[in-house]
């Protein structure tokens, strides 16, 4: 779960801010902007040791009245060196009409031990579905096979009844064809 500071604005009097005095995260975090009055402009800033481990997309924010908006802070936990960073974060309202400055410190995430349970079942191997098996010929070339061997059929039906020199070459042309295409689509 995303950590969130919460600012409310202009709650009490207009431009107003309401802030915590610290905040702590583990990791990224979002500002969340509430305004209670009036649409202003928010500035956020963040002080040089807390700029090295964190960045914001932009400095100002638009807030439409009675609304909220938030604002992601990336922070770069690798760039802790095992330590937690103490920074401070600036907000300021209506372009510095209130500003407040609120504590902000960055510690390393706890670590968690993951772990998987494995039962025996998985060493029994596992039957896949229908659709999953693997035919040793792929369906298109099974296709083109069928279709040729169904037009060569044809072809020596039509070659045996009739007679005829020119449909027996036909018919081997038909096979050749068949032949060429069936190369072509094993070579995928």
């Amino acid at each position: 779960m995303t950590d969130e500071l919460s600012v409310h604005i202009s709650r009490e009097e207009l431009h107003a801010l309401e802030v915590p005095e610290s905040f702590q995260a583990s990791d990224s975090f979002d500002v969340r902007l509430i305004n209670h009055g009036e649409s202003l402009h928010i500035h956020l800033h963040l002080d040089d040791p807390l700029s090295e481990v964190a960045t914001i997309d932009a400095g100002n924010h638009y807030v439409e009245r009675e609304s909220q908006r938030f604002v992601r802070v990336d922070v770069d936990t690798d760039r802790l060196d095992g330590e937690s960073q103490l920074s401070k974060l600036k907000v300021a309202s209506a372009y510095g009409a209130e500003t407040r400055w609120i504590d902000v410190e960055i510690v390393e995430p706890e670590e968690t031990e993951s772990s998987v349970q494995v039962d025996e079942s998985l060493a029994q191997p596992q039957r896949r579905p229908a659709e999953e098996r693997s035919s040793p010929v792929p369906a298109p070339q099974l296709l083109v096979f069928g279709l040729g061997v169904f037009a060569l059929i044809v072809a020596l039906v039509a070659a045996l009844l009739l007679q005829e020199t020119l449909i027996l070459l036909g018919s081997l042309l038909v096979l050749g064809g068949v032949l060429v295409a069936l190369f072509f689509l094993l070579q995928e």
